[in-house]
C-alpha cells in the first residue's frame, strides 16, 4: 500500500538530513517547479518532492472526479504520504493553493507537521466586501474556467503570463504555460474551480502549526491584502514581504525565496545554519 502512495504521486526523496521537508506544488504544477529551491536544504533535510494526481508523473489512473472535486482530496494525499514515509515533525513548504492543501492536512494531523511555510497562499480569491479582497469578481473567474473549455491552450498563454509577472523573462512564464499544456484539460479544468471557487477563511482559524507566509510585493493572484488577512487570522504566524513579483518567487527569485526561508528556519530551530 505504502509503495502504490509513492508512486501514485511520484513521491521522490533526496538529502542527508533526518528531519522531513515536504515541498508542495501550486496548481498546475509538478515538482520540477522546486528545482532552484529543494535542492538548496538537501544538506539539512530529508526532501521530499511529489505531484498531484492528474499532473506530472503521477498515476492518472489513480484520478478520481468525486475525491478531487474539493481540496480536501489533495490534502488527504498529503496525510498519505506523510504515512507512507512514517513523517512527523514536517516542515512543509507549499506554493499557492498547496499552501492551503498543506493547512487543512495540518489541520487534520497537526502532529505530523512543525512549521508552515507557505508561499502566496490565499483562503479565498473571491473579493468578499467590505471585509475581506481577494482579488477576483465571480464573473472573472466564471470567465476564466469558460475560458479554459473553449480555448485551453489560449487560456495556458494568458494565465502563466498573469501569474509569472516578470514580462522582460518570458521564458518564465513559458515555463509555466508548458506545465499547464502538460496536465489534462479535464483534469485542469476540476483542479481549477476546486482552487479559485474555495473559500477557507474558516480554516485558517483552526490552525495550530506555527507558519511563515512568504508574500510578493506585485501579486495579481494573492495580492498583499490577502498575505496580510493570513497573518492576521491564523494564530502564530510571520510575514516577509518579498521584493520578487509575481505569484511564483521560487522560479522567478529563487535565490530570496531560499534566503527568506534559511531566515526564518533560522530563527526557528536551535543550531540550524544555512548554506543558502
Amino acid at each position: 500500500m505504502n509503495q502504490n502512495i509513492l508512486i501514485r504521486n511520484n513521491v521522490n526523496v533526496a538529502g542527508r538530513g533526518t528531519k522531513a521537508m515536504l515541498f508542495a506544488p501550486g496548481f498546475g504544477c509538478d515538482q520540477n517547479m522546486w528545482r532552484l529551491v529543494a535542492p538548496f536544504f538537501e544538506e539539512h533535510f530529508r526532501v521530499i518532492l511529489f505531484d498531484y494526481v492528474g499532473s506530472g508523473k503521477s498515476d492518472y489512473n489513480a484520478y478520481s472526479p468525486s475525491k478531487y472535486r474539493d481540496l480536501k482530496g489533495y490534502a488527504q494525499d498529503i496525510l498519505d504520504i506523510c504515512a507512507a514515509l512514517e513523517l512527523k515533525d514536517v516542515i512543509f513548504v507549499g506554493h499557492s493553493v498547496g499552501a492551503v492543501i498543506g493547512m487543512l492536512a495540518s489541520i487534520q494531523e497537526p502532529d505530523r507537521f512543525e512549521q508552515l511555510i507557505m508561499i502566496g497562499p490565499s483562503p479565498c480569491y473571491l473579493n468578499d466586501p467590505p471585509n475581506y479582497s481577494g482579488g477576483f469578481e465571480r464573473e472573472d473567474l466564471e470567465a476564466l474556467i469558460d475560458m479554459m473549455e473553449m480555448n485551453y491552450i489560449g487560456w495556458a498563454n494568458y494565465l502563466s503570463q498573469v501569474i509569472m509577472k516578470n514580462p522582460e523573462r518570458p521564458e518564465l512564464s513559458k515555463e509555466l504555460e508548458e506545465s499547464f499544456c502538460s496536465t489534462d484539460p479535464t483534469v485542469a479544468r476540476q483542479f481549477a474551480i476546486a482552487t479559485f471557487f474555495s473559500d477557507n477563511r474558516e480554516d485558517v482559524l483552526k490552525v495550530t502549526v506555527p507558519s511563515l507566509i512568504l508574500q510578493c510585493s506585485d501579486d495579481a493572484i494573492a495580492p498583499i491584502e490577502v498575505g496580510r488577512y493570513m497573518h492576521r487570522t491564523l494564530s502564530e504566524s510571520t510575514l516577509y514581504l518579498m521584493e520578487a513579483t509575481g505569484h511564483c518567487p521560487h522560479v522567478s527569485h529563487p535565490e530570496e525565496t531560499v534566503r527568506l526561508i534559511n531566515k526564518y528556519l533560522t530563527t526557528t530551530f536551535a543550531g540550524y545554519t544555512s548554506n543558502g
